[in-house]
This record gives structure tokens, sequence and C-alpha cells, in this order.
């Protein structure tokens, strides 16, 4: 059954990402005419979606003329997150710990000081990054990463003011700890966005093991979650209220495997997500707060050697159903909407970075469900990490081989 209690109205929330977001804009989105899907192997299950278009939409393709894709450098190093300076520039996060600052023309600063140091063992590392909404006068920057802890290591979050020099990060602090900590490599989630509240929404994975795995569902653990806390790390105000003794206050959506995928729809205002599924069933969810996503209750993928997951069951009472799912997998990583008009037929339109897929994907949104697919970037060999858009209305993807690209109108 659903884990919580009807949530208090306040916290029907508009949220925004932080620092991708312009204004509320209305949703003007017309999608194209849409050909045969764009996924052509085989599923790994043979299981049936919930509903029509729940996966397997018809595809869509951009004229190569609409748009151009450009390197504009190489030479990072395990890159995990990307977020937009007010001046164009581009804030970064490295995987083994660094941050770094881009231009647009590709000029790479020196790792900015000052930084927690991070367990960068296995999918760990220093992840996701944002800026403070008043970035412009407090120079406050968040960010996610993997930390150790006693018995283990966990998803920690903080903050600290990049100095007026751009070299080192003030008074950096961690503000909140997924606990409890788990001696395991695997599955940190490590999103991180504001809400147009003024506070944080944060990823956590359950940690991928068996042992580790059921607590996704338990709301007393920090594990397979968005939490909701303040600037200080604190839950926040307008947080649903869950009927399970323990709830952990700053709880805003339990049941997710290893969402690395966080982004607001400019029109509504609503929290999208993605995460990982095991073989098959990667997720695009849009959340409601005290929701539960399900997994590992449920869920449209296989375990990695091939048997069902749990009782093998996509669909239970209570439990939320993804807006669209993939199977094979293509491992959705970092998101954005785009808000621009740059590139025509493009605006509102979801854009995620795939690593095992090695592609851009560009959906179609309308009336919360997915109409139409596009595989962008596709011949480049990549994996995208992250995708954010640019105040000057592009997009700026991010690879785990070091790479940044531009993606805007010729």
């Amino acid at each position: 059954m659903k884990q919580h209690l009807i949530l208090f109205f306040g916290c029907s929330i508009a949220l925004l990402s932080c620092s991708r977001q312009e204004d509320t804009v209305p949703d003007q989105t017309t999608p194209s005419p849409t050909g045969a899907p764009v996924e052509t192997n085989a599923p790994n299950a043979n299981y049936r979606p919930a509903f029509t278009g729940q996966t397997r939409i018809g595809g869509l393709t951009t004229a190569p003329s609409s748009y151009r894709a450009a390197v504009v450098t190489s030479s990072l190093t395990s890159p995990w997150g990307i977020t937009s300076l007010p001046d164009g520039r581009l804030l970064l996060t490295e995987k083994a710990g660094r941050m770094r600052i881009v231009t647009p023309s590709g000029t790479v600063s020196e790792p900015i000081t000052g930084l927690p140091a991070v367990n960068a063992g296995g999918q760990g590392g220093l992840l996701g990054v944002c800026l403070d909404p008043n970035f412009a006068t407090n120079r406050m920057v968040y960010w996610s990463f993997s930390e150790s802890r006693p018995g283990g290591n966990l998803t920690a979050i903080a903050k600290g003011r990049l100095a007026d020099n751009e070299r080192t990060i003030e008074g950096a602090t961690v503000i909140y700890r997924a606990e409890p900590a788990y001696a395991g490599t695997l599955h940190y989630g490590g999103r991180v966005v504001f809400d147009r509240t003024g506070n944080l929404l944060v990823s956590t994975g359950e940690r991928s093991d068996l042992v580790t795995r059921p607590q996704a569902q338990s709301v007393s653990s920090g594990l397979g979650k968005i939490m909701r806390i303040t600037r200080e790390g604190q839950p926040a105000p307008g947080n649903p209220v869950f009927a399970q003794t323990g709830a952990r206050p700053e709880l805003y959506t339990l049941g997710h495997r290893n969402p690395q995928g966080l982004a607001i729809h400019p029109g509504t205002g609503e929290v999208w997500q993605s995460e990982h599924g095991p073989r098959g069933g990667d997720e695009l969810n849009r959340l409601q707060a005290g929701a539960n996503y399900g997994w590992p209750t449920i869920g449209y993928g296989l375990e990695y050697g091939g048997q069902p997951v749990g009782g093998g069951i996509q669909q239970s009472t209570g439990l939320e159903q993804p807006v669209y799912y993939w199977d094979p997998v293509v491992s959705p990583s970092g998101m954005t909407f785009y808000t621009g008009n740059r590139v025509g037929g493009w605006q509102n339109n979801l854009f995620i970075g795939t690593l095992s897929g090695m592609h851009i994907i560009r959906l179609v949104i309308e009336n919360n469900r997915v109409v139409g697919e596009e595989r962008l970037l596709a011949s480049e060999g990549q994996r995208f990490r992250d995708i954010a858009q640019g105040t000057d209305g592009a997009l700026y993807a991010i690879t785990d081989q070091g790479r940044l690209y531009r993606i805007d109108q010729p």
C-alpha cells in the first residue's frame, strides 16, 4: 500500500530547479509527427506496460540543419555535474573531487580548493552541483558527494561560498547526510536542485546491494529517496507527513533505486525524476509529494542474472507508475527542460543524458505523458552524465570521457 498519509495542501509546491530554469512559461510544445520507436532491440522482460505510451513511444527527428553540437573542451576528467553561472560560464564537478569553471570558449580553470574530501570509489565522488537562487549576491554553491563515515559511506550535501577570486570555496559545511552509512560503492543518487520556495531537493540511491535494497521502502531510512531540506539542511516546511513510526521529516518521496536525474517542468513547476533500473526498467517519474514509487516491490526490469525482481510485479495498489520506462536500459542520468527558443520545436522538451545508452534523449511531454522520443548525438560514442541550459539559451552536456558539448542553433 502507498506508505504515506495525504500531505498538507501546502506541500503542493511549484518547484524550480537550481539555476537551470527561467520564469514559468506556458507549454507551447507542438510535437512533430512520430515514427517508429527509437528502440529497436528486444526488451529484457516481456512485461505489459500499465498504459499505452508508457514505453517505446513513437520516434521524433529534429532536422539536422536546425541545431549544431560542438565539443567545447575534451580536457575534463570524469565530470559529473554542471550548472550555469550568471555570466555564462559553467561550474562543473569532477568525480575525483574537483570543482572547476569552464568558459563558453573552452578555457578550464584550475581546481577550486576548499571542498571536503570525497570517497570516489566505485560510483562515488563529487556529484551534483547547483547555485543558490541568490548566487549573484551571496555566491553560495551546493553540491552532493559521497562521504566516508563510520560504518561505510553515504550521500552527503554540502554548501560553501565561491570566493571572489574563484579559487576556493569558503566555509564549506556539510549540511545533510543520508544515513545510514553503508560499506558499499554503488547507487548514491546524487542530484541536488532548488525549489521555488528556496529549499533543496536531494536524490539518494538505495546502495544497490540486496541487504540495503529494502530500505528504499523504509520511511526511517535515508536510502532510495528524494529529500526536501532547507539551506541549513533541516527538514523543509510543508513536507509530507507519513503515517509510519520513525518517518524522517525531510522525506519527500520514497521507493527509488538510483535516481540520478532531477528537473522541474518550466510550465507546471512539477518535479520530474529519472532513475536507473536493473536489467531493464529505467524510469521517468513525475513526483508527487508523499508518494511511493515502488522499488523494489514493483518495476519493469529483471535482476542482472535474468530472474524477476522480487515477485516480478509491475503494478500494485498505492504504488506509483512511472510516466515512462526503458527496456533495455539506457541508464538515464542528469536532465533538464529546455526553455530557450534557439532550436525550433524544442521548447519545454525534456533532455536526458544517458550512460549505457550513449546518447541524449529528447522527450516531448503533453498532459504529463510522453508523446515522442528522439536520440541525439548517438554517433559521438559518449556516456552523457549531465546536461544543463546555459544563460545563453544553449544546452551544455558533459560526458564521462571528459567532454563538454554545446548544443545550439547552427
